[in-house]
């Protein structure tokens, strides 16, 4: 507690007396700008085991690591090193992470293209889908609608292939886990078929909404 010089008071008789502050204890509601609350010190030497506090500086010691928590704002400073299952810890070095510029670029395009025939190859959705994109994109590109229609119809085919190769990416990691039946992996995989679904009814929507009312003005045309 900070020290106070006396003051004086007025008796009830009229005269001064002198009154010593250093009895008299501070308000709690009332603090100093900087200076810790005297409430949360308590809260804090309640909670901490072992703390002790000093110039500022709160000291706790934990089971397995002892850190040093600073009144200024600072965080928490680990002594030990962290453990690799601490979502606060590096990474582990990856070599195939190293790559810069344009070799990290080529890099990646073999990879896409590596991807590419291991869909075309291992995945029978993909095929077909892909079957139905070479249809698709070239009447997309011939109908006779404004850009953002055309956009819109050679989006929503793209959309179907990007959903189909994330869901096969997923089916690949989870078996790559384990083949066995298990409920998680079913639910992942069902949630990726789910995926590719809504992406194909989007397309479908998207092309009978624009192409739906130009084919039916050809055919009364024809008609």
């Amino acid at each position: 507690m900070r020290t106070r010089p006396s003051s004086a008071a007025r008796a009830p008789n009229g005269a001064l007396r002198a009154v010593d502050t250093d009895s008299i204890e501070p308000f709690d509601d009332v603090s100093e700008p900087g200076a810790p609350n005297h409430a949360d010190r308590a809260h804090g030497l309640n909670g901490m085991n072992g703390a002790s506090v000093a110039d500022g500086t709160a000291r706790a010691t934990q089971p397995g690591t002892e850190r040093v928590t600073q009144h200024d704002g600072q965080h928490d400073a680990p002594h030990e090193p962290l453990s690799p299952d601490d979502p606060l810890a590096p990474l582990p070095f990856n070599p195939y992470k190293g790559n810069r510029g344009v070799t990290r670029a080529w890099h990646a395009m073999k990879n896409s293209l590596a991807g590419f025939r291991v869909a075309i190859r291992e995945e029978s959705a993909f095929r077909q889908e892909l079957t139905l994109a070479a249809i698709l994109i070239p009447c997309g590109v011939l109908v006779p609608v404004d850009p953002v229609s055309r956009v819109l119809l050679l989006g929503s085919v793209l959309l179907v292939l990007i959903v189909e190769l994330l869901n096969s990416s997923v089916e690949a990691a989870i078996d790559r886990i384990s083949l066995e039946r298990h409920e998680l992996s079913r639910r992942a995989k069902d949630l990726g078929s789910a995926a590719v679904m809504v992406a194909l009814g989007m397309c479908l929507m998207t092309w009978l909404l624009i192409v739906g009312p130009l084919v039916v003005q050809w055919l009364k045309a024809w008609l």
